[in-house]
Parts: C-alpha cells; sequence; structure tokens
C-alpha cells in the first residue's frame, strides 16, 4: 500500500524531521552570454583552470570576427562587380541592338528598323523600372523587420 503524505489542518504542525534522517538541498544554476567573448568573470575561471586559456579565447574571436568581415568584404566586392558587369554588358547589347537598328532603317525597311531600336529601348526601361521597385520592396521588407525586432527585444 503506497503511503501518502498526510495532510495538516490550519494550526497543526508536520513533524520535525528526526535528526538521523540526512536533508539534502540541490541548486542548479545556468549562465548564458551572447556573443564570442564569455563575460570577466568566466573568463578569469577559464585562465584559473588552463593559465593563458582567457588570451587564447580573446585570440579565437578575433581572428573569428576579421575572417567574417573578410568574408562580407569579397560579398560585397563581387557583387558590385556583377552589378558592373551586368550594366557594361546590357548597354553593349542595347547599342548593338539599336545600331541594328539604324542600319535596316538605312536599307530602307524603316518599320523594322525602329521595332529594333524601340525594342531595346523598351527593355531597358522596364528592367530599370522594375529593379526600383524590387529596391523599394526590399527597403519595405528591412524597415518592417526593424520594427518587429524593436517590438520584441527578447528574441534577439
Amino acid at each position: 500500500m503506497a503511503k501518502y503524505p498526510k495532510k495538516f489542518l490550519p494550526g497543526q504542525t508536520p513533524p520535525q524531521p528526526k535528526t538521523s534522517e540526512i536533508l539534502t538541498q540541490f541548486t542548479i544554476a545556468a549562465q548564458q552570454f551572447s556573443g564570442p567573448i564569455p563575460p570577466p568573470e568566466m573568463l578569469r575561471k577559464y585562465d584559473e583552470l588552463l593559465p593563458g586559456s582567457a588570451d587564447r579565447i580573446i585570440s579565437m574571436a578575433e581572428r573569428q570576427s576579421a575572417h567574417r568581415q573578410k568574408l562580407e568584404s569579397d560579398v560585397i566586392g563581387s557583387n558590385i562587380f556583377s552589378e558592373r558587369l551586368g550594366m557594361i554588358l546590357g548597354f553593349i547589347i542595347c547599342l548593338i541592338a539599336i545600331s541594328g537598328g539604324i542600319y535596316i532603317v538605312i536599307q530602307g525597311k524603316s518599320a523594322e528598323g525602329i521595332a529594333a531600336i524601340i525594342v531595346p529601348l523598351a527593355a531597358l526601361v522596364a528592367v530599370f523600372i522594375y529593379g526600383k521597385s524590387e529596391q523599394k520592396k526590399d527597403l519595405q521588407a528591412r524597415q518592417q523587420a526593424i520594427i518587429e525586432a524593436a517590438k520584441h527585444p527578447q528574441n534577439r
């Protein structure tokens, strides 16, 4: 038969534990930090356990940060190069198409020549308008993300 704890009425006191009984209390603590470098007191403890480890941790964080910054710089540089190359190649293709249209007009086929001139110009205008609308959507999405992050700071 299972033993259930006895219920006590208000004013009654439960029996005190016998001196032979051992009471054990456990405490669990957790510590959390954000970022590559632990707080100073934790660094101090690392250094006590393994001398020089605090310097190694800071050095590792510095190397990781430099690596990440270099990668970001490389990505930005290659994106700029790709955008410039795309603009230059688009301009060259447009010039070739317009030159072809002018050549066709000179050959006496004015309708086809004018069409060959207007189509690439219309395509350039369409690409420009589409690019601007995408930039605007991206900017609005980023602004909304910043607003949401400000509303919920604990989720960072």
